[in-house]
């Protein structure tokens, strides 16, 4: 499967909210990110990402391992994505380790999802705070055949549409880069330009 995302910088966090609370009821998660490459960089080089995600959230605690192939949209940077739930996350990253790869980055999302039905889809919405990086955003997804990548993305923007986000405010940021900035600049404010 394919997850058709887009992603955008929200400037009214409130106004967005209030729609999104129209649509479903949110949950408020806190994601600990590790992503994971060889000593070299491989994965990164060839645009794939190997990620554990422990997601921290008002009723439970569980763990996912992703594995992101290389983009199969330019334009919104959407990719094939495996993903499974884990029982012990130290396990995994011990197993990880141990095949040779090294852990490449590690921070924090706060974010807030909301799930729901529009044009037929079963998309997920997530206001997303990280802490090493300036801004909110808010990421739109739904899962798809590769085939059905680019209807999707439609769907999408006219979702983000619906809850004022404009086509300007997309972006193809990766939270990974600003927070690698922001720890090579530590005395700049998160998301500052260099």
């Amino acid at each position: 499967m394919i997850e058709a995302e887009l992603k955008a910088r929200v400037h009214a966090p409130h106004q967005v909210l209030a729609a999104l609370d129209e649509r479903a009821e949110g949950r408020a998660e806190v994601y600990r990110d590790t992503y994971y490459d060889t000593a070299s960089g491989d994965l990164e080089s060839q645009d794939q990402e190997l990620r554990v995600r422990t997601v921290h959230g008002p009723d439970e605690t569980r763990t996912v391992l992703t594995y992101k192939g290389a983009r199969v949209d330019e334009e919104s940077g959407s990719k094939p994505e495996h993903e499974t739930r884990v029982d012990d996350a130290e396990a995994v990253h011990a197993m990880l380790r141990g095949l040779g790869y090294v852990p490449a980055i590690a921070f924090e999302k706060r974010c807030r999802n909301y799930s729901f039905q529009a044009r037929g889809r079963q998309m997920l919405a997530t206001l997303v705070r990280v802490p090493e990086a300036e801004g909110t955003f808010l990421e739109l997804e739904t899962l798809v055949e590769e085939t059905d990548v680019c209807a999707a993305l439609g769907d999408i923007r006219e979702v983000l549409a619906e809850l004022g986000v404009n086509p300007e405010d997309l972006t193809r940021e990766l939270y990974t880069a600003a927070v690698k900035s922001h720890r090579q600049n530590p005395r700049r404010p998160a998301g500052a330009e260099a």
